[in-house]
């Protein structure tokens, strides 16, 4: 943005044009709205939750989070340090299978929605 003392600032082309895209919604953004507002999210959210607890993820995550309090020391570690170190480790760790599962539960609601 452009400004000087005696007037308000002026915005560049590049901004207006970001801004023009940022209105329309994504086809991301349509699809979790109609997931929120059928409660298919929050179904989706719980059985990602018992998939990953029968399969140990959380366990293993709760390790993960323990040996790196150890190793920098209780008192030195904070939410933020682990969630920067342990999101990445916890996204790629995510079995195959549970992916999938979810996928296709995802890909049925679309389909009897009519929105793919």
């Amino acid at each position: 943005m452009r400004s000087s003392i005696n007037r308000p600032p002026t915005p560049n082309d590049d901004e207006e044009e970001e801004e023009e895209v940022g209105k329309e919604a994504s086809l991301g953004d349509i699809i979790n709205l109609k997931l929120v507002e059928s409660g298919e999210k929050e179904r989706l959210m719980e059985l990602l939750r018992e998939r990953l607890v029968e399969c140990g993820w959380r366990d293993d995550m709760k390790a993960l989070c323990r040996a790196y309090a150890r190793k920098k020391g209780r008192n030195n570690v904070t939410l933020d340090d682990l969630i920067h170190v342990i999101t990445p480790k916890g996204r790629a760790s995510v079995p195959d299978a549970v992916k999938a599962e979810l996928l296709q539960r995802i890909r049925s609601f679309l389909m009897s929605s009519s929105l793919w």
